[in-house]
């Protein structure tokens, strides 16, 4: 089903700032001033950015008010961000997060 009108176009929103880029997984992203990484993300269809310790199973946003821990992201270098928290910055680098996100840890 193809969108007609952005969400922004239907409540009558105009961003002050320009758009902006960041990266996932090294793949550019543009999007909107005010975004979390978490909703930069879903706007650009990626829906998981995170592994399961045990199984590897993918995660993304699931609670959006970060109590559930799902939206854990590796972002600019540090793991274990609550992707639906963390403002999106332009220039900000999102990797896939793997399991607890210190694998440069193991021994």
């Amino acid at each position: 089903m193809a969108r007609d009108r952005t969400p922004a176009e239907l409540v009558g929103a105009t961003p002050e700032q320009p758009p902006f880029e960041i990266t996932f997984d090294g793949r550019p992203i543009t999007t909107l001033p005010g975004r979390s990484v978490a909703a930069a993300l879903w706007s650009a269809g990626v829906l998981a950015w995170r592994t399961t310790r045990r199984g590897g199973r993918p995660r993304g946003a699931f609670c959006g008010i970060g109590h559930c821990y799902d939206c854990l992201a590796t972002i600019n270098g540090r793991p274990n961000r609550r992707a639906c928290l963390v403002p999106a910055r332009p220039g900000d680098t999102i990797t896939t997060q793997e399991g607890h996100g210190h694998a440069e840890l193991a021994v």
